[in-house]
């Protein structure tokens, strides 16, 4: 599909505090969209609105609390008149044996990445319907492939490609068109975060190449942003994600293969891993759980 201009486009980025959404914003801007910011930093916020270079404004929501993303979605139409694109990207991870994760962290991956995207695209769909716009919701590798101590994480973004591929038969004839952003390793402080733990980001490094290396953030966003001006169905932040997809259903078998290896190779150090979220952004989570849980008490 021929590049679409994103001129004067309203476009909605969830967890745009940091990382990926925050870079997207900024291009997406650079390129005369209006941007809406939504997140759970009102701080990080204001601070990136500030700093874009056309109409923005910013939102404090969690993204799995129905009433505020409702809220939020009033809001940025009356503040803008529309919305024509909307990227779910909020998301939190968690590593470590699953038989000794925190069971509230691991479920917390599955409500952010997964309930989350969901709550989020049933906020906004009435408006992207009348736009006739576009939903990109960011999957990842871990949607692709599996990978041992990180079954929150895949689960969750293998659900998110799933509901995505399943919610564009549904709104496709009504003009909303979905895409699903892949991305493998990239540059951000949920991947830094991760190789804060030793066993992680040695298991991480032995992955074959490429999928055993950590890519630069501004690339990975410019083919989002080139997917979004095309309102793609597939958009992959590495080039080599796009050749995964012929061969993802060998994949479940070589990583159960190769995986168990791994994790005989580090059974002696598993103990003790911290299971918590990962990243400054799972500590704004965690940080917001918290503040909830005080204000009801």
């Amino acid at each position: 599909m021929r590049r679409v201009s994103l001129e004067g486009q309203v476009a909605v980025v969830t967890g745009a505090a940091r990382g990926v959404g925050e870079l997207l914003a900024r291009k997406l801007s650079a390129r005369g969209a209006k941007v809406a910011l939504v997140g759970l930093e009102p701080d990080a916020l204001k601070e990136v609105s500030s700093r874009l270079h056309s109409e923005s404004d910013h939102w404090h929501a969690d993204v799995t609390d129905h009433e505020a993303m409702a809220r939020v979605a009033r809001e940025v139409k009356e503040r803008f008149g529309k919305v024509d694109i909307v990227v779910a990207n909020a998301g939190v991870a968690t590593g470590g044996p699953f038989v000794d994760s925190d069971p509230e962290s691991w479920r917390r991956v599955i409500e952010v990445n997964l309930i989350g995207s969901a709550v989020t695209a049933r906020a906004f769909l009435p408006l992207l319907i009348e736009s006739r716009g576009y939903l990109l919701q960011i999957a990842s590798l871990a949607a692709i492939t599996p990978a041992p101590m990180m079954t929150a994480y895949c689960a969750s973004k293998s659900g998110v490609e799933a509901y995505a591929h399943s919610l564009r038969a549904e709104v496709g004839y009504r003009g909303v068109r979905v895409g699903v952003g892949y991305l493998s390793w990239t540059d951000t402080d949920m991947v830094r975060g991760a190789d804060q733990d030793e066993v992680m980001r040695e298991l991480r490094q032995r992955l074959p190449w490429p999928s055993n290396k950590t890519y630069p953030l501004g690339p990975a966003v410019d083919r989002l942003v080139e997917g979004i001006e095309r309102r793609s169905t597939h958009v992959y932040g590495q080039w080599w994600l796009r050749g995964m997809q012929s061969v993802r259903g060998g994949l479940p078998g070589l990583i159960g293969t190769v995986g168990q290896r791994e994790m005989r190779r580090f059974a002696d150090r598993l103990t003790g891993m911290r299971t918590g979220l990962v990243g400054a952004g799972g500590a704004a989570d965690e940080q917001q759980r918290t503040t909830r849980t005080t204000v009801r008490k």
